[in-house]
């Protein structure tokens, strides 16, 4: 079944229709009526001697005579006749700061109309973080596409400085990303590492950005400046190959709820390939990126790019595990670990999450305000152990090819299938908003306290609400498969706790060391002006010298003081820390 066809006999889409009660004014009977409706059902080809289906409170008789049928329709013709309306888009979706077409085309098959920011919409998504004045504005009705905090874990600064907290506490469970140092605030440990360790290399990559722009290795940390704001990595030199290439995974997970937390792994995805066969990182080949980065926003301008779903340098991830599986890898076991690696990196952010989801929806008591798709980028070494390389807030929707076009198409449907967004009614929320004003106001007028008795406690409608929400995730995951809550969630309790009782103490603690390391790169990049300074004087007075006839020191003297004045003002205009 192609992916028109699996939409069209969605079940959401065939329940979008009102039905009305009115009274039929025409001069017609109700037996020409229901005529129509008999020939729009059976085509046309009613034989006389048959009679059409009378409609009387909801349901439908055969009748044997046309005398009877006419005294019936002359005895039903005051009464009220039940009809369908024409479908209507009942819901609408704001992509003002979208720059997918793909999301806007899936929506649109879904039965949502594009609106504009200061619209009732139903569902705002965007390629921005969410800021905690937009979170604040929202409807009870409303959802967006991101959680507010999730950057704790998006930032490639923030993911090493949670990783590397949960890390000290568990260092068993928390060993699946490669070491990781902020700069310039951890710049003199990663310098004292590289000491003892000259056969390492390191990638360096800025702390924000994407598609693999501003990231090298090296091999020498002297090629780092140490004020500039970079993450750098122990270089991971023996990834699993095949056919002789690097590749990692983009694993699409979905979040529906931060409190309860429910996480999804989509079943399909990308394996993303380089295009130069795999060597080990020497001081000659470091600069090959088609060597050493699967990104595609890198390998595209490759000559050896190659489109192919079955050898391509993309390909589907559930083509990758036929493989796999032929190479006797037991893939099951190798997702069962990534899975856990997508777990336990929420769940170092999870404090953040949830404080933040409280503070800005606190009147969402109907349905969860966020959800979030996340692009996981997993690599796998020639062990089969899988790393996280990085997490991806707004993961790339293009659809250059008809495998992104494909996996992207179907994730969006599914992902809009299961928030569940017709289970609400606006305008009876809208309503019941407006009805709380109004009993605000006139509490303050009158003086008085809203008794108990008057209101429906909050937690009574908010447990009946998830119930029916996690019911309707049930049913309707689609190619999805929950990953938490899981059978044997119980191993995940301890990281819950500690990264409670952590998060918030680290960040004292990091505050202070990041202080220590700052005055220490202030002390070497003032030793280093010195030595610069001492250099360069040096330089010019060895030139000057050599340069003036006998007799005019005074003049060298005082061409060795002007420079000396050229060198400090120089060296006091150079980039602070």
């Amino acid at each position: 079944m192609n992916f028109a066809e699996d939409i069209a006999i969605s079940p959401v889409q065939n329940e979008n229709y009102e039905v009305e009660s009115h009274s039929d004014s025409s001069t017609e009977s109700d037996t020409s009526s229901i005529v129509k409706l008999g020939d729009h059902r059976d085509g046309g080809n009613i034989p006389e001697n048959e009679f059409t289906a009378r409609i009387s409170q909801g349901t439908s008789e055969i009748k044997g005579n046309s005398e009877e049928m006419e005294a019936k329709g002359k005895r039903d013709d005051s009464a009220p006749v039940k009809t369908r309306k024409k479908k209507k888009r009942l819901l609408s979706i704001c992509t003002t700061n979208c720059k997918y077409d793909v999301v806007r085309r899936v929506a649109a098959v879904y039965g949502m109309r594009e609106v504009t920011e200061d619209s009732a919409w139903n569902l705002y998504w965007t390629d921005l973080s969410i800021s905690i004045e937009r979170a604040k504005d929202m409807k009870r009705f409303q959802k967006v596409n991101h959680f507010p905090g999730m950057t704790e874990i998006c930032r490639k600064d923030l993911l090493a400085r949670n990783l590397n907290r949960m890390l000290r506490m568990f260092p068993k469970d928390y060993n699946f990303f490669p070491k990781t140092w902020c700069l310039p605030a951890d710049y003199g440990d990663v310098v004292a590492y590289a000491r003892t360790r000259r056969s390492k290399t390191f990638i360096i990559k800025p702390d924000t950005g994407c598609q693999g722009r501003g990231i090298y290795l090296t091999k020498s940390l002297k090629e780092v400046k140490p004020y500039e704001r970079m993450i750098c990595q122990v270089y991971l030199a023996k990834p699993f190959l095949l056919d002789g290439y690097k590749f990692d995974l983009r694993v699409y997970t979905l979040i529906t709820s931060c409190d309860p937390l429910r996480i999804y792994v989509y079943n399909d995805g990308l394996a993303r390939f380089a295009t130069s066969r795999y060597k080990e990182p020497t001081s000659y080949n470091t600069s090959n990126v088609f060597m050493h980065l699967t990104n595609y926003a890198v390998n595209k301008h490759s000559r050896l790019y190659v489109i192919d779903e079955e050898v391509g340098s993309k390909r589907k991830i559930s083509t990758l595990n036929k493989t796999l599986q032929s190479e006797g890898v037991d893939v099951d076991e190798l997702w069962r670990k990534i899975d856990e690696v997508v777990v336990k990196t929420i769940l170092a952010a999870y404090p953040i999450l949830k404080h933040s989801y409280h503070t800005c929806f606190s009147t969402h008591d109907l349905t969860y305000a966020c959800f979030e798709i996340l692009g996981f980028d997993i690599l796998i070494d020639s062990k089969l152990k899988p790393y996280l390389l990085e997490v991806n807030h707004s993961p790339s929707f293009h659809t250059d090819a008809q495998l992104d076009k494909d996996i992207k198409e179907s994730l969006l449907m599914d992902t809009f299938n299961m928030l569940n967004l017709h289970h609400y009614d606006k305008r009876k929320i809208i309503e019941e908003d407006r009805k709380r004003v109004r009993d605000r106001l006139l509490q303050g007028i009158n003086g008085k306290d809203l008794s108990v008795n008057d209101t429906v406690g909050p937690s009574k409608v908010e447990e009946k609400s998830l119930q029916e929400h996690h019911k309707w995730e049930e049913e309707h995951m689609g190619n999805y498969r929950r990953i938490y809550p899981c059978k044997d969630d119980e191993k995940y309790n301890a990281f819950f706790k500690q990264s409670s009782t952590s998060m918030f103490q680290d960040t004292a603690a990091s505050r202070a060391r990041e202080e220590a390391s700052k005055l220490q790169r202030e002390e070497a990049i003032m030793r280093m002006r010195e030595e610069e300074s001492k250099r360069t004087a040096a330089k010019w007075d060895s030139k000057i010298e050599t340069e003036s006839p006998r007799g005019s020191r005074i003049n060298s003297m005082s061409a060795r003081n002007k420079l000396s004045s050229m060198i400090s003002k120089k060296l006091t205009l150079a980039p602070a820390v």
